[in-house]
């Protein structure tokens, strides 16, 4: 814990003022060129690329040890590469570091305590360790207390605080020297349903009203799906999938060479069998699958065959209640694209 609060204010860093992100209009804010990192014979974070832009949520995805981490701590500049470079704000971690760690927040995947704190005390600690004093720390620790709804917490110990409290805490104590820039690890780990809406919510907020760039790492793809603008997909050290979700859905499909394919689902009140029978003889459909009383396929016709399709379900007497295009998620994107590769 007081190595990452050394590690992101030097005293140099007091002595002068936060540095203005050099990125501006179109540029990115974070930026990984040909990233390299190996320990040994592993190759944790091999050749990885990817860009994330202002007020964008940029989701980081891959099984466990896959390299997000390692990644992650190399832009925070907690770690350094192999080979390649990583910008913030147009900022290299090698030859930049200090003016990165004014710009970048970094949110790790377990919350540091400090004994015989209460949570104002807790967040007075990392403004004075960005070197604010007087009004500007306190009008800093105030924000934060507002935007994550701890007000009402500041004079109770972080010892008893709940695991979502505690993670709304972590994420305060990331934001008390406003960066342009979020690196969030596995923030959502461990909280219950409640809280992870919540915690969801205020990262939203972060990109769409405060203009910040998010990359966050979950495991949770349902709900980064509902989040994210962009995802980057990394297995084994490699980048296999990058760029808008539209874009990593285009990947999945042509991974599975359906590249013009919609998929499309249906639900009967009953006979979801005989519906399945009949499905897989129809031209264009293929890929059936069956879940209770709903069937989804893929479908490579057109909107005019899409209409033959349902007139002919209905002509079949099949007792059809829905018919509609079925979003592919993240996490079909995820399981379509990755190999399960260990390292």
């Amino acid at each position: 814990m007081t190595h990452q609060a050394t590690s992101e204010a030097t005293p140099a860093d007091q002595q002068q003022p936060a540095p203005q992100p050099a990125a501006a209009g179109g540029e990115p804010l974070i930026e990984i060129r040909n990233l390299h990192r190996f320990f040994g014979r592993l190759k944790a974070v091999n050749d990885v690329s990817f860009k994330a832009y202002a007020g964008q949520v940029m989701g980081f995805i891959g099984p466990n040890g896959a390299g997000k981490t390692t990644t992650m701590r190399i832009l925070a500049t907690l770690d350094v590469p192999t080979a390649g470079d990583a910008f913030v704000g147009g900022y290299s971690v090698i030859d930049d570091p200090d003016r990165v760690r004014r710009i970048m927040g970094f949110m790790p995947d377990s919350f540091g305590r400090y004994s015989n704190m209460d949570v104002v005390e807790y967040l007075d600690f990392f403004a004075r360790a960005y070197g604010f004093s007087g009004k500007r720390r306190r009008d800093a620790v105030e924000r934060v207390l507002v935007f994550t709804e701890l007000r009402k917490l500041a004079e109770k110990s972080i010892d008893t605080l709940s695991k979502g409290m505690s993670q709304r805490l972590a994420l305060g104590r990331t934001l008390i020297h406003d960066p342009a820039v979020l690196i969030l690890d596995e923030p959502a780990a461990g909280l219950d349903p409640r809280a992870r809406v919540e915690l969801r919510e205020l990262i939203r907020l972060l990109a769409t009203e405060l203009s910040k760039t998010v990359l966050i790492s979950s495991h949770i793809l349902t709900e980064l799906g509902e989040i994210c603008d962009s995802a980057a997909i990394i297995e084994a050290g490699r980048i296999l999938a990058s760029g808008t979700i539209e874009e990593i859905g285009q990947v999945q499909r042509e991974r599975r060479g359906k590249s013009t394919s919609t998929v499309l689902a249906l639900r009967v009140l009953a006979g979801i069998e005989n519906v399945e029978r009949w499905l897989v003889q129809q031209p264009f459909v293929s890929s059936v699958k069956v879940a209770g009383s709903v069937a989804g396929f893929e479908f490579e016709g057109d909107e005019a065959a899409r209409h033959k399709l349902l007139k002919a379900l209905l002509a079949q007497g099949f007792e059809v209640v829905e018919f509609h295009g079925k979003s592919e998620s993240l996490e079909d994107a995820f399981m379509a694209i990755t190999e399960g590769i260990m390292q």
